[in-house]
């Protein structure tokens, strides 16, 4: 009897260690996916840092200042072209309207297509090619692209169903690391990319932020993107900043959008009969567009506008046409297909559209930029609450804060009425109608989005 005993206690134990095990299996591969995302953004950040310095280093240099971004940034949009119709298929653009579209879809082929360690590859190397040729691209969008595409491979090698929860998750770890804005991760993931509040899944989220945020903090340090800065409406003057800038910026953001979706409705249209020769022929194009663009300004609107935004902040005027020039330089660069964000570039332009109404007013630059980077960036992307968040995270900016609430309302309420599509939003769709073509011309059935987890 004593044996037998001795057994069953033996045998009790061993299930309480193997269902111990199961249970804990997926966490332990979900946080160190979490602390992954965060490594390879900093790791991301790193490179994108050295192939833009890399761009500025060959283009100072003599009689190379004209000549080099004529040949070279034609010459890598093709490229990069190329390399994502060919090599890694759906890694074209910002990256977070594929991860909004995975979200959508209900089956794991799908989404597959969208968000995978080698379209993650693919998005890091032609996204640093494109900043090394000068493209005005950022690589915040990418890293969100990355880190859903890292999450959703953690959630297959650790057997955890919750694939919706984890691309939310992985995306809002991107935007954490690549800012080192944990706050404006969780919002962003919260209005931006779900539109909804999921309990279940906005626990994910805040683990996935810790966990990333650490790894970035462990590499990189505590710091503000844009430096600290210091400054608050003090005179009518100022406050007057607020209405300017909200409906300027959100004006001036919704033309964006507005004609990113229109004109690349029409550009996939236009690229049906040969898609691989017509969209390098249109990248070649949109090259050449941007380095003319980047010679007439001096080379400012080359890479993605951070040392001329940062220079706003900290109180120096921007060129008065910057923001003109830039928008342009941003709008080919995304037009032409490659693989880059807008994240950057957008706040690029807000700055420089705030320097310049700050330098007509005669007010402060620094609280202009800040309040044009809001006003715009709510304009393009309709989502407020992220660009109060993550300016005033990027700036440590407190002393603004509620005019940096207003202004972002105000971009946000100009916006929707004068472009009702949301822009990564609209973009989204594009993917999941592509998904749900494919799956009939296979005969496959078309399944709805799963439901919330």
């Amino acid at each position: 009897m004593a044996d037998l005993y001795r057994k069953s206690k033996l045998l009790r134990r061993s299930r309480v260690f193997r269902g111990s095990l199961s249970l804990w299996r997926p966490r332990l591969v979900f946080w160190c996916g979490a602390l992954a995302t965060g490594v390879i953004s900093v790791g991301f950040a790193k490179l994108a840092d050295f192939a833009q310095h890399a761009f500025t280093r060959l283009t100072t240099a003599g009689y190379w200042t004209f000549l080099l971004p004529m040949l070279l940034t034609p010459l890598a949009f093709a490229l990069s072209a190329y390399l994502s119709m060919r090599f890694f298929p759906n890694a074209q653009g910002s990256g977070i309207p594929q991860a909004i579209a995975a979200r959508h879809l209900k089956d794991d082929e799908d989404r597959g297509k969208l968000l995978s360690l080698r379209i993650a590859f693919g998005k890091i190397l032609l996204t640093v090619l494109g900043l090394f040729s000068g493209a005005s691209i950022g690589r915040e969008g990418p890293t969100v692209q990355v880190g859903a595409s890292i999450m959703l491979a953690v959630a297959r090698f650790g057997g955890m169903a919750q694939a919706r929860g984890l691309i939310l998750a992985g995306s809002a770890a991107g935007i954490a690391a690549a800012f080192n804005t944990p706050l404006a991760g969780i919002v962003f993931a919260i209005e931006e990319m779900s539109r909804t509040y999921e309990a279940r899944a906005n626990g994910l989220v805040l683990v996935a932020v810790i966990l990333s945020g650490l790894a970035a903090l462990g590499l990189s340090g505590s710091y503000h993107y844009f430096g600290s800065a210091s400054a608050a409406p003090g005179t009518l003057q100022d406050w007057s900043l607020v209405l300017i800038c909200g409906v300027g910026g959100g004006a001036l953001g919704a033309a964006f959008s507005g004609m990113a979706l229109h004109f690349g409705q029409r550009i996939r249209r236009w690229a049906q009969p040969a898609p691989l020769k017509r969209m390098v022929m249109l990248a070649v194009f949109c090259g050449i567009a941007v380095a003319t663009i980047g010679v007439v300004s001096g080379g400012k609107t080359f890479g993605t506008g951070y040392e001329q935004a940062r220079g706003a902040v900290q109180g120096e005027a921007l060129p008065l046409l910057f923001f003109l020039e830039k928008f342009a330089a941003g709008f080919l660069s995304m037009l032409s297909g490659i693989p880059g964000g807008i994240f950057a570039p957008s706040l690029a332009v807000g700055a420089g559209l705030g320097s310049t109404v700050g330098s007509l007013l005669g007010t402060s630059v620094t609280l202009a930029a800040i309040l044009g980077m809001a006003g715009y960036f709510a304009g393009v992307v309709q989502a407020p609450m992220t660009a109060f968040v993550i300016i005033l995270e990027m700036t440590g900016d407190h002393e603004a804060a509620i005019p940096l609430m207003a202004v972002s309302m105000i971009g946000y309420l100009t916006s929707r009425i004068l472009s009702r599509e949301p822009l990564y939003h609209g973009l989204s769709r594009v993917f999941i109608a592509a998904a749900i073509r494919a799956r009939r011309a296979s005969g496959k059935s078309v399944g709805e989005a799963e439901p919330s987890h």
